[in-house]
Formats: C-alpha cells, structure tokens, sequence
C-alpha cells in the first residue's frame, strides 16, 4: 500500500528537516574546532617549527591512512548491516568493532615492521616504534561515532571530534613542548586520539549498552567484510584524495616546506568540516529512499544539501582566502609563503562538494561505478601533481611555489570528479543535481571586491584584515546568500524543528 501522497510530502519534509538538523548540530562542532585548530596551529608553528611541524604532518598522515583501512568501510557500511540485520543490535555493532579491531591490529604491525613509512625523511627517535598503536584508537573511534550516527545522536562526534580532541592537542602540545621539543606534538597527538576514543565510548554504550549473549562468528565476520570491501575503498580512495598531495610533497621536498604546506592543509580542512556536518544523517536518509525507490526524493536532498555545503564551503573559503598571508602568518612569519597553497586547497574544497553529496548516494546505488570513478579521480590527482612539480623544479621555481603544485592538481582532479559523480548519480535517478545556482558566484565577485579592499591596506594593518575584513567579507557574503540565493526550503537550515526525527533506515536495496 502506497503512502498517500500529501503524507509522502510531509515525509520529505521531515526528511529536509532532519538533514537541517543535523547539520545544524555538527555545524556548531565545526565553530568550536576552528577555536580550539587555531591555537593548536600558532603553538606549532611558533614554539616547534616547520621542520618539526613536517615530520609530524607526515607521520600522522601515514597513521590516519592507516586507521582508515582498519574501519574497513564501517564509518558508512555499519548503517547498512543494522538495517539488514535482524539480531540485536548490540551484536551487530560487537561484530563490526571486532573487525575494526582485527582491522586495527593488522595495520599496527605493518607499520611497527617498516615505521620507515611514517618518517621518510627523518630517523627514529625514542617510542617512534610505538606510534602505530594509535591506529586502533583512531579507528574505534570513527565506527564508535558511525553508530551513534545511526541513533541521529551527532552531538557524540561534535563532542569528541569537536570539542575533546582539538582542545586536547591543543593544550598537550603545550604542556609536552616543556617535556620535549622533538617529539611533544607526536605524543600531545597520541593524547588526543585516546581522549576522543573516550569519549566516543560513553554515549555508545547508552545507546546498544552490553552485548549479552553474543558469540563471535567467523562466517558473520567474512560476510562483512566482503560487503564491506567496495565501502572501504571507496573510503580509503576518498581520504588519499585528501593527502595525496601531503604524501608525494613529502618525497620531493624538505620537511620544512612539507610543515608550510601543512598548516594550509589544515587551514583549507576548516570549510571541509562543513561537508562531514551532512555525512551522518545523510546516510540514513538516503538509505530509507533507496528502499522505497524514491529517487525524485534523493535526487531532491542530494541537490539540497550539496546546495548547502557549497554556499557555506565558498564564503569560509574566500573568508580564508582573500587575507590568505594574514591568516599563514598568525602561525609564524615563515608560513606566509604557503598562501599560494592555501588558496588552491581552498578553492579545492569548494569544487569537491558536488562529488561528496553525489558519492552520499552512489555508494548505494552504484558502489562499484563510484569506485571506478575515485580510483580514476586519485590516478589523475597523483599524475598532476608529479607533473606539475617536476615543472616548477625544472623552472627554478622558489620552493614554496613548487608547494603549491599539488594544491593545484587537487583543486582540478576535484573538480573533475565532481562533474562525473554528480552526472552518474543524475543518470541513475533520472533527476539532475543542481548544487551551483549564479546567484551564489554574484554573492562571491561582491565578497572579494569587499575582501581585496582591506588587503590593499598597508602591512603593519594586517591585523584589521582579520579583525575586521573577514568578518565583514563573511558577513556581506551571507546578507547577499540568505537575501538572493536562498528560497524557502534552503533556509530551513536556520529553523529549530520538532520533527525531523525519522525511523532507523530500513533493508537497503542491492545495487543491480
């Protein structure tokens, strides 16, 4: 029996709503971890260096890249294998960390073999050797906060990811500079990753409590993981995107070009926060559509919120942007040369958005033509920037222009990927995504005319660039969005709802 159709309306519109609310929710977490990333960048920069700065950036890259792996596609395929599962969901989740942890353990003892990979550039000091065990930390933490993402509980990760772990660096970064100089960031980062594991835990076990009477099953467990293996790559494709450039910089430069070019790494991640506000309670309702064959309706949300993220993404980043040597140089007059970096990591961001949302229903819909798709996408990315890099060497370029190279080949690989995701998805659906609209580029030409205007000032003025020009560009760019850009159903996203509470997603459909 179909739903009448004044009901599938207003399930649609619970459905915006819940995607606005959770949103809203992890966009007040992206507030509070950009207070608590700036401190942690100016205490980096100014107390250790760009040097020691680079060898850390490389070696949590590795680590993360590792923890990646070990979630084994969990973070998005847990909410698919509760839907299906009839057990009790306690014992679907057991299962799931129990992967993550074997997951975990495998890749720890990869790296404690060759913990060359984490340093390639320097030697081994003190517990290098241990660093690795945080993997398991890492990992736990990420199915950990994909299962309170199931319950729409998105206060657990801005809590952990937000609140616990950036505060945590940030102060033990402090603390254990006066301990070591060498190697205070490494262990502050060991600190905060047990710290968000934490706190990932508490509202985990409030929400599936104790596994009684679960029993572990080597058949369930294979089952999984091959179901999960398209999710993980597409996963594992998705995050190298984001590092790659970090990854093959660290071959070819020193470390401290390798430390610039991490904190415009870390400045530009600011607006891609904004994108994992959505990821949560994206998931489920995209799930319980697939079931139903609503593709109008996927369709519909994919635009919607993608439409969202990009008009947020583009005023964060012509925020960062336009007083972009400002913004290097609160971390330490040496990074100003990494603004070049951070204006095509910026603008990298921006054009990923049509890729993310669209990748939000195709790992559903078409897991494999997805992961043909990111595979293609880091083949291109890898390509451009040892192609561009090369040339810039063979040009003489200074070595901070030649750090700007993979930000470039990012930004097109990105925007490449975007273009063949959101076609794809539009293909399977039979509805065009729309996330760009003019309105929005006219609301950007405003911003940087207001924006250029402060950076003309003379240079001991840099300050009023950031006190008051990026506030003020900010805030001429939302005025002309929220005005011009945004109809009635995009400034839902601003309303306090009581609905937008929906059921857990059902049985998900296989891909055909």
């Amino acid at each position: 029996m179909t739903n009448a159709p004044g009901q599938a309306e207003q399930t649609e519109r619970d459905d915006i709503a819940a995607l606005a609310k959770g949103g809203r929710d992890n966009v007040f977490g992206f507030v509070l971890r950009l207070a608590a990333r700036i401190p942690f960048l100016f205490i980096a920069g100014r107390l250790y260096g760009a040097s020691v700065l680079g060898r850390f950036a490389y070696a949590v890259l590795v680590i993360e890249f590792a923890a990646q792996l070990a979630t084994m596609g969990l973070k998005r395929g847990l909410a698919e294998q509760l839907a299906r599962d009839s057990r009790p969901q306690a014992h679907v989740l057991v299962d799931g960390l129990l992967l993550c942890l074997i997951g975990s353990c495998a890749m720890v003892a990869l790296l404690m073999l060759f913990p060359q990979a984490m340093f390639p550039n320097s030697g081994l000091n003190g517990l290098d050797r241990l660093l690795p065990l945080v993997v398991i930390a890492i990992a736990l933490t990420d199915v950990a906060l994909a299962a309170c993402a199931y319950h729409y509980n998105i206060a657990a990760s801005v809590h952990a990811r937000s609140i616990v772990e950036p505060w945590t660096i940030s102060i033990a970064a402090f603390a254990f500079y006066f301990y070591s100089a060498r190697d205070g960031l490494i262990l502050a980062y060991v600190v905060a990753m047990i710290a968000a594991m934490l706190a990932s835990l508490v509202p985990l076990l409030r929400h599936y409590g104790l596994p009684r009477g679960w029993r572990p099953h080597p058949a369930r467990l294979w089952h999984m993981t091959v179901r999960n293996l398209p999710l993980a790559a597409a996963d594992a494709i998705d995050w190298a995107t984001r590092r790659l450039d970090l990854a093959i910089l660290g071959l070819f430069a020193a470390p401290y070009v390798v430390g610039i070019y991490y904190v415009a790494q870390q400045v530009a991640s600011l607006p891609q926060k904004l994108k994992t506000s959505f990821e949560p309670i994206l998931s489920p309702v995209i799930t319980r559509n697939v079931k139903l064959g609503n593709h109008e309706a996927i369709a519909r949300q994919v635009s919607q919120v993608g439409f969202w993220i990009v008009a947020a993404q583009l005023g964060v980043a012509l925020a960062l942007g336009i007083p972009g040597e400002a913004v290097m140089g609160l971390v330490g007059p040496s990074f100003v040369g990494g603004t070049g970096a951070l204006a095509g990591l910026l603008a990298a961001e921006v054009l990923a958005a049509p890729a993310v949302v669209s990748e939000a229903a195709l790992v559903y819909l078409a897991r494999m033509r997805n992961l043909l798709v990111s595979i293609a996408t880091i083949a291109l990315q890898a390509a451009l920037t040892v192609i561009l890099i090369l040339v810039a060497r063979r040009l003489e370029m200074p070595d901070l222009t030649v750090a700007a190279m993979p930000a470039v080949a990012l930004a097109i690989a990105l925007g490449c990927a975007s273009i063949a995701k959101a076609l794809l998805l539009g293909s399977l659906l039979r509805a065009p995504i729309g996330v760009w609209r003019a309105r929005l580029v006219i609301a950007a030409l405003v911003a940087i005319f207001i924006g250029t205007g402060f950076t003309l000032l003379p240079g001991h003025y840099e300050w009023v660039e950031l006190v008051i020009g990026l506030p003020a560009t900010l805030l001429v760019y939302c005025a002309i969005v929220w005005t011009f850009a945004f109809n009635d159903a995009d400034r839902t996203l601003f309303r306090r709802s009581r609905g937008g509470k929906m059921p857990p997603p059902a049985e998900l459909a296989e891909e055909g």
